[in-house]
């Protein structure tokens, strides 16, 4: 921003001199406590601007300011600084955006009326210099710095949609999309403060080119800091297993109550039933340690080993469970 402070370090006499300026500044009862901050601000910030031979010219200001047509503002109320990854940069929300397209002569007259706003301002902090601040030129000051504030966010409003449509198309999947916006605005108002209009090309060529290299320092950036912290996967911060674990240890319960009613026959099962089920849901042990535990077997796996068919192996399966549900249902409510 033009009214950034200069975070270089100062020497005594500088500070001194800056501090002089700031209690000029706080006795001046002329501004209110807000004006007497921005101007603060502006005096003891940068103040740059883009260069034109038209602004020392003593017609100047009737040419760029009285007699320029008034330009379009933007409808901006469909954007939001959080604004989620969208599909279709053409409506928000269900609202077809506000975007204004401007004519080479209306961009160059935008950027004319910011720069000598700025211009405005920067030879005004000269004719303080360190002098006390003179109320008549401290409100001089502050009008033309609002003024060229206004033109700076007009300029920003107007682009809004080239910085959304910058970031949809660029692939930084590990990046937050709000975070990769919020980068694209800060890098489009500083390519309007650098802009010179006056070499002829448009603005979205350059602000383009400022975007996108905005977004791969950003990526580097990224890059970096997952290098020194890195995030690999770590079980402990997943998602809890405990209802799985539950579930597991109560089908194993199950499994055990099942064989004890087999084993011990609560469920007055036939030979051929106790066979039956036993071999289909292996329900057995191992006879020796290093013996593999039993596998279930197949209907008509079952059925060779009874030496009946796969039909009848299903008829006996369904009779022998249905008693072994009862009795468990038995037990429950004994």
């Amino acid at each position: 921003m033009i009214s950034a402070l200069n975070k270089k370090h100062f020497s005594p006499m500088e500070q001194a001199r800056r501090h002089h300026r700031v209690a000029v500044v706080e006795s001046t009862h002329q501004f209110s406590p807000q004006d007497e901050a921005t101007l603060k601000r502006i005096l003891n910030g940068k103040c740059d601007y883009v260069d034109n031979e038209i602004f020392s010219k003593p017609d100047a200001q009737q040419r760029l300011l009285a007699e320029v047509s008034q330009i379009a503002q933007p409808d901006t109320s469909w954007y939001h600084p959080l604004m989620d990854k969208i599909t279709d940069l053409s409506r928000v929300g269900g609202k077809k955006m506000g975007t204004v397209l401007l004519t080479a002569a209306q961009e160059r007259s935008l950027f004319m009326q910011f720069n000598y706003c700025r211009y405005r301002v920067s030879g005004l902090r000269k004719q303080i210099g360190e002098d006390p601040v003179d109320p008549r030129l401290g409100r001089e000051i502050l009008g033309w710095f609002r003024q060229a504030e206004a033109y700076r966010d007009q300029i920003a409003q107007t682009n809004l949609a080239l910085v959304l449509a910058m970031a949809k198309r660029t692939r930084m999947n590990d990046v937050d999309f709000a975070d990769l916006v919020s980068e694209g605005n800060m890098a489009l108002l500083r390519a309007a403060d650098k802009f010179d209009v006056a070499r002829g090309f448009k603005f979205s060529t350059y602000a383009c080119r400022a975007i996108l290299k905005s977004f791969s320092r950003m990526g580097v950036t990224h890059s970096r800091y997952r290098q020194l912290f890195p995030t690999d996967f770590d079980p402990k911060y997943e998602k809890s297993d405990y209802t799985t674990r539950k579930r597991a240890e109560h089908e194993e319960d199950c499994v055990d109550e099942v064989r004890q009613i087999v084993n011990q026959n609560r469920a007055d099962l036939t030979d051929i039933e106790q066979s039956v089920i036993v071999h289909r849901f292996a329900l057995g042990k191992a006879q020796k340690k290093n013996q593999p535990e039993p596998k279930p077997l197949t209907l008509e796996q079952v059925g060779r080993v009874i030496g009946v068919t796969k039909e009848r192996v299903r008829q006996i399966q369904n009779k022998a469970l249905d008693k072994i549900r009862q009795s468990l249902e038995d037990d429950f409510l004994g």
